[in-house]
């Protein structure tokens, strides 16, 4: 949906917003109280989650975060709602054992793509997420649960719990849904342990700033870490009547004109960092967010890069992970840039302060 017709769509719902934020301040306050029920975990719990709608980072930083906690010895297990999921059971273990034991359609885009960038990791979706917890401590012995997209996710209680803002898109205009991004007031924000702002460039640094001087002037001691996303490598992929040949290598030796496309939250940021790579995109073609492709899409594409000359395609890892199952007819290769949060020794110590084991 073109960002125009959003914002109609919010100018619509503005008049709704008050009251959908009384709710939402009321459905908080019950929990904290122990009027909705709370379970506490024998374990420690971080959440990643984040106030507005639309891409923040997260799925870069739980990559992160379950990388770095197995390096450290830790069992780790990565618990989603498992969304745009097929499944039909109350617990679906996407990863465990060290194999990969679900389909792209049973799994979810952000959770099978977890598994993959993180071999070992346990990896368990459901939409009561007490279920699942108990599942990875239980049946797979994990010390320490890392909960994908659950800021708002009340039922459990955390260790750490971790507030991502795209440093470049923030807030938005804060008015909360159906008027605006946010998924819940401001105020909400009291409850986090620490703020994350992602995306921190060299170009964004004054932005950065004042961004994280607005949450220190209005939340006083609570941390705020800056994180860089970096590619180091890139996956190219090519399909043929055989299957599908994968090939790593590093994007500045990628000379030839590309079409970008992509289906997330902020298609903008995708296209940005292709340009800041210097890669020569013939055209850039832009879905909705999650969109689920189809046989018709991709002859669109293929289209698209005849008209332009293209002689590739470049695209996300989540793109990619639904793309791939469909076997695209057309010969050109598919590059996709593996994202990856650049080391942060503010992130180690805020760890290091929650966590057992952990030095700074």
């Amino acid at each position: 949906m073109k960002p125009s017709a959003i914002d109609a769509l919010y100018a619509l719902g503005r008049p709704l917003s008050p009251l959908y934020g009384q709710v939402m301040k009321i459905r908080a306050f019950l929990y904290r109280r122990h009027l909705l029920r709370r379970y506490h975990l024998e374990v420690p719990v971080i959440s990643v989650g984040n106030l507005t709608m639309g891409g923040t980072g997260k799925t870069p930083l739980v990559i992160y975060l379950a990388r770095f906690l197995m390096q450290l010895g830790y069992r780790p297990a990565v618990i989603s709602r498992g969304y745009k999921s097929r499944a039909r059971v109350p617990v679906h273990v996407v990863a465990g054992n060290g194999e990969i034991l679900a389909e792209r359609s049973e799994a979810g885009d952000e959770a099978l793509l977890v598994a993959e960038r993180v071999p070992g990791v346990v990896v368990i979706t459901g939409k009561k997420r007490i279920l699942p917890c108990r599942k990875a401590i239980d049946s797979f012995g994990c010390d320490v649960l890392i909960l994908d997209d659950a800021f708002q996710h009340l039922a459990i209680d955390r260790t750490l719990d971790l507030v991502l803002f795209d440093v470049d898109h923030f807030a938005g205009k804060s008015r909360v849904f159906p008027g605006g991004e946010l998924r819940e007031p401001i105020s909400a924000l009291h409850r986090c342990d620490a703020f994350i702002l992602t995306g921190v460039t060299p170009s964004n640094q004054e932005r950065f700033v004042k961004c994280r001087d607005l949450l220190v002037g209005r939340f006083g001691a609570k941390p705020v870490i800056a994180l860089s996303r970096s590619v180091q490598q890139v996956c190219s992929y090519t399909f043929h009547e055989g299957g599908v040949t994968r090939q790593y290598g590093d994007l500045t030796g990628i000379t030839a004109p590309l079409l970008g496309f992509c289906g997330i939250a902020r298609p903008e940021r995708f296209q940005q960092s292709l340009n800041d790579h210097r890669l020569r995109i013939a055209s850039f073609v832009t879905f909705g967010d999650h969109h689920q492709y189809t046989a018709k899409d991709l002859r669109r594409l293929a289209e698209e890069a005849d008209l332009v000359g293209a002689e590739g395609f470049v695209t996300t890892e989540k793109d990619m992970i639904k793309i791939r199952e469909l076997q695209p007819a057309t010969a050109l290769p598919f590059h996709v840039p593996i994202l990856d949060l650049a080391p942060s020794d503010d992130l180690t110590e805020l760890l290091a302060d929650h966590l057992p084991g952990i030095t700074r």
